[in-house]
């Protein structure tokens, strides 16, 4: 059986400029059984990670095409080469494909939805969400708020939903050692709330001088460029505060690992609806406390490990900070369960995946 992976032709399956999507896929691939038979087809990257089962491709302006459509007709066209006639076809965050990809091949597709499928082209409405239920044989959703949204309206094919969590890979044997640091980790929008914390640390910073607040992320994933207003004014102004302020702009996962295993609390202030929320999994691998929105798919991570705040604002987060910095304590509870109740392990997911992938498979090909 051979398993082709599309992934959205933004993504940057690259060591250095992967986002959640790569990620993810990167840490499934880390432990399926599949690894020899796995193709990951994606823009051409400089540094691809599992290089040995990437497909990158560059794309010609001359195609008329949008970029997705020609990653996926080069797709199909690559596999109608392959001799095998078991091959599955895995579609990220691209449900506009399914039925572009469906007329060309006759290989069994499942999409893996990492967004809120109400707001994506090609599953806004209920009878878009239908035909992606015939057409596929099943749909992955990085938590039950996304099932959730998928399923409004629909009646029908509900069994061929599932819940597949992005799993995340626990480098560390043991509870680190922390350090009096705080981190935000992410693209600088306002819908990840960044301005909140930045105005947070402006407030408090003075307040505990021995405590240092790091800021990584970037307007884009994957570049440092930041042309963009917002993003720009939030820098100069998150630098200005004082030495305590540390911006690092965007990171790869080595570096952002290194920073999550000596920080103390991490603050994830989402003002809109994260479909999953990627780094409050890694963050709890690393045994921060955690302060974070309530919303999304982001209390089926936390659970009760955390501090989640609904409706969030300014002032919120300023109280939940402080009483964590002030409270050694607490804090230390806090990171404990952090630590302790982590369950999200790539190792699980991509058992969970390869399990799916088999029982499709089974069904749909029958052995000679």
């Amino acid at each position: 059986m051979k398993i082709n992976i599309l992934l959205p032709y933004k993504e940057k399956f690259d060591e250095n400029k992967a986002s959640s999507v790569s990620i993810t896929v990167k840490n499934n691939l880390s432990y399926s059984k599949f690894l020899s038979h796995i193709k990951v087809y994606g823009q051409d990257v400089e540094k691809p990670l599992f290089k040995n089962n990437f497909e990158g491709i560059k794309y010609s302006i001359l195609s008329l095409k949008s970029k997705n459509v020609f990653l996926a007709q080069k797709m199909i066209s690559i596999m109608s080469k392959d001799i095998s006639k078991k091959q599955l076809i895995e579609i990220h965050n691209r449900p506009y494909l399914i039925e572009k990809i469906a007329k060309n091949s006759n290989y069994p597709i499942t999409l893996f939805l990492h967004n809120d499928p109400q707001t994506m082209k090609g599953s806004k409405l209920v009878r878009d969400r239908k035909k992606i239920l015939k057409k596929c044989e099943a749909v992955f959703c990085v938590s039950e708020y996304v099932k959730n949204k998928f399923l409004e309206g629909i009646l029908i094919n509900k069994e061929k939903v599932h819940v597949l969590y992005n799993g995340v890979n626990r480098q560390l044997k043991k509870m680190p050692t922390k350090k009096k640091e705080i981190l935000f980790v992410g693209r600088l929008v306002a819908e990840k709330g960044v301005d909140l914390y930045v105005d947070v640390v402006e407030n408090i910073a003075k307040n505990f001088p021995d405590w240092t607040f790091e800021l990584i992320g970037s307007f884009r994933l994957g570049d440092n460029k930041n042309k963009d207003t917002f993003a720009n004014n939030l820098i100069k102004k998150f630098k200005k505060i004082s030495s305590q302020t540390k911006f690092h702009g965007f990171k790869n996962q080595a570096f952002i690992q290194k920073k999550m295993k000596t920080a103390s609390i991490i603050v994830i202030p989402s003002v809109w609806a994260e479909p999953f929320g990627l780094v409050a999994a890694e963050a709890m691998s690393n045994g921060i406390g955690i302060i974070a929105s309530d919303v999304g798919g982001i209390p089926e991570i936390v659970k009760a490990n955390g501090v989640l705040i609904q409706d969030i604002n300014k002032q919120k987060i300023e109280h939940a900070l402080t009483d964590l910095m002030s409270d050694h304590t607490k804090r230390k509870n806090l990171q404990r369960m952090s630590w302790d109740n982590f369950q999200l392990s790539a190792k699980k997911s991509s058992e969970k995946l390869d399990f799916y992938r088999e029982m499709i498979s089974s069904k749909y090909f029958v052995d000679d």
